[in-house]
């Protein structure tokens, strides 16, 4: 059974008072799905230890923490606090502090890249027709609290046959110095035959406690292309849960890419459907985490289709006290015969201390397939090192080197060149640090 506590019944009275004053001006369809959220938060509580997904993470802290519903900023960051976390000064970006949409530091593009609050409106059929269809709350009681307060986010649209040449980012910061929670929403659709790259990125100014509890439902239409990314690195003190959603149409590919380095406690559910003949899926997951910081990846991955493929890799890079788990589900529906897929989780313990749990799950009820797994927990090759001070490397350095292509692994399959050279810069400054 969930955990039902005070934070439950505080939460629910916090849905209540905002429903009826801030969010009371909503289209009925909009408070409806609030309305389901809620219920369901209710009856399913904060999950425990004693549940199969969640056994090896407890939420206590969020729980038992007094997180109060976040505000509007009162003092809005300026584009030189934010440049650290920009990918690049020109394209398009959506810039939120706090949950809140920043015009003044954002990029938008008339209604195809906008904040979900003004598309709530602009574009209702485009957003009621995809908005809560994917990420489901029948068993995810973050999603459903997500759900309940829905309000802002990024909506990105991508028309049939479109390509956007450069990388859309979608930037969330907290200021740090509040113990709020914030619950951003997503929805980004990619129509027939079009193409787009987007980059998903959580920070803080700040290295306060709070609580960030987002969801991303992600479209493919077929024969489109997307390359998504997120990367979180929010403060060390800070407690992040996110869902991501991915549906995929005939003939679609999706890459995604999902970067952990930061939060006390991150907890993140990655599914995906692949529901249409033909499409291609390639997941790539890194955790870099020290201190007795604690990441917990769940994968699923829905081969509703045949002739589809998919291939998962997950690095974990775990020193001092920190944990990693990963559990990846491969779920092969009947009649999706010529699926293709394969799943690789690494573990690499920098420390005696640390500690890293990995559950592949495969479940396949088609009999023309291919689907592999494997999975490794350990500490650096004790051979690779010493071939390194044998040519004159120092221990530490032979150490760092390796770490790093431990990471680079990961991080060499991102295409976007500025992300890309962001993250390695993270990696080099976390080692050098060793």
């Amino acid at each position: 059974m969930a955990a039902k506590t005070g934070s439950v019944e505080r939460l629910v009275g916090s849905y209540n008072a905002w429903a009826t004053n801030g969010a009371s001006r909503a289209p009925a369809w909009l408070k409806d799905l609030r309305a389901g959220g809620i219920a369901r938060f209710g009856d399913l509580g904060f999950p425990n230890m004693k549940q199969e997904a969640w056994r090896f993470t407890s939420v206590a802290p969020i729980a038992e923490g007094s997180f109060e519903l976040a505000q509007a900023p009162t003092r809005v960051p300026t584009l030189e606090d934010i440049r650290p976390f920009l990918l690049l000064e020109a394209g398009y970006r959506l810039v939120f502090v706090d949950g809140f949409f920043q015009r003044s530091l954002s990029t938008p593009f008339f209604d195809d890249v906008q904040s979900l609050a003004h598309v709530v409106t602009h574009r209702q059929d485009l957003v009621r027709e995809h908005l809560g269809k994917y990420a489901t709350t029948q068993d995810r009681p973050f999603s459903a609290l997500n759900t309940a307060f829905v309000s802002d986010g990024a909506f990105v649209h991508v028309p049939a046959t479109a390509a956007i040449a450069e990388p859309i980012q979608l930037l969330f910061l907290a200021s740090g110095d509040k113990q709020v929670v914030t619950h951003p929403r997503n929805l980004v659709v990619i129509e027939r035959e079009a193409r787009a790259s987007i980059v998903e990125t959580y920070a803080s100014l700040g290295d306060g406690p709070y609580w960030t509890n987002s969801v991303t439902e992600i479209v493919a239409g077929e024969a489109s292309r997307v390359d998504y990314h997120r990367v979180q690195r929010e403060s060390t003190r800070a407690y992040h849960v996110a869902t991501t959603q991915t549906h995929q149409g005939r003939d679609s590919t999706v890459n995604l890419h999902t970067i952990a380095f930061g939060a006390a406690l991150a907890r993140h559910d990655l599914g995906s459907v692949l529901a249409g003949p033909g499409g291609t899926l390639i997941l790539n997951g890194l955790y870099l985490l020290a201190d007795a910081q604690h990441a917990d990846h769940h994968t699923t991955i829905d081969h509703a289709a045949d002739h589809c493929e998919s291939h998962e890799y997950f690095n974990g890079v775990l020193d001092e006290k920190s944990r990693g788990v990963f559990t990846g589900r491969i779920i092969v529906r009947p009649g999706a015969q010529k699926t293709d897929s394969k799943q690789t989780n690494n573990n690499l313990l920098l420390s005696a201390d640390a500690h890293a749990d990995s559950q592949p799950q495969l479940e396949i009820y088609a009999d023309d397939v291919k689907c592999t797994h494997g999975s490794t927990v350990g500490p650096l090759d004790p051979r690779a090192v010493f071939y390194l001070r044998s040519r004159g490397v120092g221990e530490a350095e032979a150490r760092r080197l390796l770490t790093y292509g431990f990471a680079a692994e990961i991080i060499g399959r991102i295409n976007e060149a500025p992300l890309r050279a962001q993250l390695d810069a993270i990696v080099r400054g976390r080692l050098a640090e060793k």
